[in-house]
């Protein structure tokens, strides 16, 4: 009989082979089967080695239970006993399971009387533990006792009631965005656990315990048999491998092993994605699967379990309702009659009670996916069905959604099924391109209703005055669906929409309106966000590119739902300010042309705030003698007028003021710093910001004719929390002034962390300088964002000389955008400009 310290060695080496041989054969089903057999085998020497009493039994539980061992998985045991055990008996199992670990099994275990398993099998987990129970070795009578027992306590009904409602809980922890950019592969929707509940629900039922069984018990056919199997596993390839990866249990997939895993696999990188990008979609295709499979396997079993049959309501002559599901009233109406698929969507749409379709016409759909071909496309029925499905007033969103979970949207708008499952590794979409297209699409619809009016109220009132709003929702479903085909996706996805809206009907003006928000739906992001909007020659530029004023509307609300359906981060109200402010200079621009005296309005527009604190013009005229018409052009009435309050009476302060309040957009700090200029101020601050975990969105430096610098901040906590920036205002306050007044040397701006995804997809930094005609120069970075980027970028420039107007900082989740507008000598300067741009990307690389 072996050692324990040889049987550890031996099953050190049965490992090591096993792993070399899936290699070489990586066939998941065969791994797991004999990864579980060979760990089978190493219990019963140690069971053996110790001489365990023949009373007892050493039982497989949970996935280890089930025959399927992943190599670094948890190895779940029971330990069943006849009776409590006494002093001698626990201490013998103590060694057992120190022995166990000794030699490299890491076990979970519990040891149970069969009267204890019944009372702990109230819980559903552990209920469904002993539903897998496999017995390894010892007593096999009181195996087949608890076995016998469990039988007997199990409520089928009871027991699929609970699975559903733990799914549904499953679903909701694990439907964050972080999820599907690194999905779990066993927990998240669309994983192995929905495999497992719908074979604990067959197994619990008496159905069987495989998919070749459920096929014999009718609950799928042959062929869904084989398909589901196919990606349960293709799961199972990447569960496996991912574990030999890690080198530890780890089931999620990581940026940190996506590129390697689809190297493993031989998915090889194109010219215009990632292999890791391939490797996701092949993912995210299987996924969506999944989850549709145990819909329809989890319906077919309810009616199994629960036969009372509702009563038909008739909808129409193909259709009827049967409780909350939408029903064909023949399971072959989708093959006689394929205009019915899209019908059968049109109808969820009008009849809001519905909430979903019945097992067999999901079933039915899925059969009948491929009759969406071209001669389907081309028929002009079906052509006014997906129109009119666009067109309901409520609905849509949800359509399109069951649309493309069941595989219709994609076979409908080829151009669409190209992009489902396509992750963009951009840093910033934490969506695939079709689920995204999916909420911009959403988010124009939530637009439309009354109780979300309060989010957006711009928003909600153009588009309530929006006449045919289909068109955005077309241009909605256009507008990134050319990703990944190498090019301006735009162009390319102008051309797909232009061929939709000629095939569909739409008259002139809405196609031509579609196709320009598809090529334009950039655009005012662009603007808003990278160029100086006090500047009249911006807006007239940015107008002259705008047809009319509902092209203008349908640009701005295409724009707030695309940035909104990116990622929750991504979008911030200074953002949203943004938008609104460039659409209503926009539109002043449009109706009225440039403002002839545009400082003289601004100051008028400030005196009148000023008059409603009783500060006249003899309190202000000499703090606005030391502002040149640059100043009032940057700063809206509302901040000068708080500047002027607080400087009023200290035009001359020898001390620096700092001053913060809670910015009027309502969301994050206003900070004025008013002092003697002195240089590297604006390093300093943004060092002090950078220490604070305090992102700055924008900044406006002025210095004044007597050499004082005005600086203008908005700051927001850099984690998205929930601050209470009143906390903090006064903080800001002292401790600003106090590094301001002692000048300290600025120390070396080290880089911070880098991210996991921009480590495993890292940005190419891009410096671009440009003069704007205007003495300024506008200077844009495009880089990985990290904790100090700004500080780093700020003593670059101080460094060179160069003066800061304003700064307008574009963070897109770990993607950073930034744009500054600058001036000093150095500038007219070739070879000084070439040295500002290769040290600039030195320090953001």
């Amino acid at each position: 009989m072996q050692s324990a310290a040889e049987i550890r060695q031996c099953l050190r080496a049965a490992r090591l082979s096993l792993q070399q041989d899936y290699a070489d054969h990586p066939q998941p089903r065969r791994y797991l089967r004999a990864h579980a057999g060979l760990v089978d085998e190493h219990l019963r020497m140690v069971w053996q080695l110790l001489a365990m009493p023949p009373a007892l039994a050493l039982v497989a539980v949970g996935g280890y239970g089930r025959g399927e061992l992943f190599p670094h998985s948890d190895i779940d045991l029971l330990i069943l006993l006849p009776l409590q055990p006494d002093e001698f008996l626990q201490q013998r199992l103590q060694e057992l399971v120190g022995i166990l670990w000794d030699i490299g099994l890491e076990v979970g275990h519990s040891v149970r009387t069969v009267a204890e398993c019944m009372t702990e099998s109230s819980d559903v987990t552990v209920q469904t533990n002993l539903l897998e129970a496999r017995l390894i070795t010892g007593a096999r009578p009181l195996f087949e006792e608890m076995r016998d027992t469990l039988a007997h306590h199990l409520d089928h009904r009871a027991f699929y009631l609970a699975k559903q409602k733990e799914q549904e809980q499953r679903h909701a922890r694990f439907a964050e965005a972080d999820y599907n950019l690194e999905p779990n592969l066993k927990e998240s929707p669309g994983g192995l656990r929905d495999l497992h509940t719908v074979l604990w629900i067959s197994r619990a039922a008496g159905l069987g315990n495989s998919w070749r069984e459920l096929a014999r018990a009718g609950m799928i056919t042959a062929q869904e048999a084989r398909r589901v199997g196919r990606f349960e596993a293709f799961l199972q390839t990447l569960r496996i491998r991912l574990h030999y990866l890690a080198k530890r249990r780890e089931d999620r997939l990581l940026f940190d092993y996506q590129t390697a895993l689809a190297e493993q696999m031989h998915i090889a990188a194109t010219e215009t994605r990632r292999a890791s990008e391939h490797l996701m979609q092949r993912y995210y295709r299987a996924k969506r699967a999944v989850l549709l499979l145990n819909d329809v396997l989890l319906q077919n079993l309810r009616a199994h379990l629960f036969p009372e049959a509702e009563a038909a309501h008739p909808l129409n002559a193909r259709f009827v309702s049967r409780g909350n599901l939408l029903e064909a009233r023949d399971e072959r109406l989708f093959e006689r009659e394929p205009s019915a698929i899209l019908e059968s969507f049109l109808l969820m749409e009008q009849h809001p009670e519905l909430t979903g379709f019945s097992a067999p016409t999901m079933r039915a759909l899925w059969r009948a996916r491929f009759s969406v071909n071209a001669a389907f496309r081309r028929d002009p029925k079906n052509r006014a069905l997906f129109m009119s499905i666009l067109r309901q007033p409520q609905g849509l969103a949800h359509a399109l959604r069951r649309m493309n979970r069941h595989g219709i949207l994609g076979r409908y708008l080829p151009p669409f099924g190209r992009i489902i499952g396509q992750m963009q590794h951009d840093l910033f979409h934490v969506y695939t391109v079709d689920e995204h297209i999916l909420m911009v699409v959403r988010n124009l619809r939530r637009l439309t209703l009354e109780e979300h009016a309060h989010e957006y109220p711009l928003c909600s009132k153009l588009i309530k005055d929006f006449a045919r709003p289909e068109v955005l929702y077309i241009a909605g479903l256009f507008h990134d669906i050319a990703k990944g085909r190498g090019g301006d996706h735009s162009l390319m996805g102008r051309a797909d929409a232009a061929r939709f809206c000629k095939q569909h009907g739409l008259t002139r003006e809405d196609s031509e309106l579609v196709v320009w928000l598809v090529e334009h739906h950039l655009t005012l992001s662009h603007t808003a966000q990278t160029q100086d909007l006090s500047d009249q020659d911006v807006i007239a530029a940015f107008a002259d590119k705008i047809p009319n004023d509902r092209y203008l509307v349908a640009l701005y609300l295409l724009t707030v739902a695309d940035i909104r359906g990116t990622s929750p981060k991504v979008w911030n109200v200074w953002k949203g300010k943004l938008l609104e402010d460039l659409f209503h200079l926009t539109r002043r621009y449009m109706v009225g042309g440039k403002i002839a005296d545009q400082v003289g309005e601004i100051r008028a527009r400030t005196r009148e705030l000023l008059n409603l604190y009783a500060i006249g013009p003899e309190r202000h005229e000499l703090l606005w003698g030391q502002f040149d018409a640059e100043y009032f052009l940057h700063h809206e009435p509302d901040e000068i007028a708080w500047h002027t309050r607080l400087l009023a009476h200290r035009v001359n302060s020898a001390t620096p003021v700092v001053k913060a309040r809670l910015s009027r957009i309502g969301e994050g700090i206003q900070v004025m710093v008013y002092c003697p200029d002195q240089p590297y101020l604006f390093a300093r601050i943004c060092s002090f910001f950078s220490r604070l975990h305090y992102n700055i969105m924008e900044a406006k430096v002025h210095t004044t004719q007597h050499g004082y610098a005005l600086d203008s901040f908005l700051v927001m906590d850099a984690g998205n929390n929930e601050t209470n920036y009143r906390d903090v205002m006064n903080y800001i306050e002292y401790e600003l002034a106090q590094q301001i007044i002692r000048a300290e040397p600025l120390p070396a701006s080290h880089a911070g962390r880098v991210s996991r995804q921009l480590k495993h997809f890292p940005i190419a930094p891009e410096v671009s300088i440009e003069a704007n005609g205007k003495g300024k120069h506008r200077l844009s970075i495009t880089a990985g964002d990290r904790p100090g980027l700004l500080a780093r970028i700020a003593l670059v420039l101080a460094r060179h000389h160069i003066n800061l107007r304003s700064a307008k900082i574009n963070t897109l989740g770990a993607r950073a955008e930034d744009t500054f507008h600058i001036t000093g000598a150095a500038l007219a300067q070739p070879n000084a400009v070439a040295a500002l741009r290769e040290e600039l990307l030195r320090q953001i690389a």
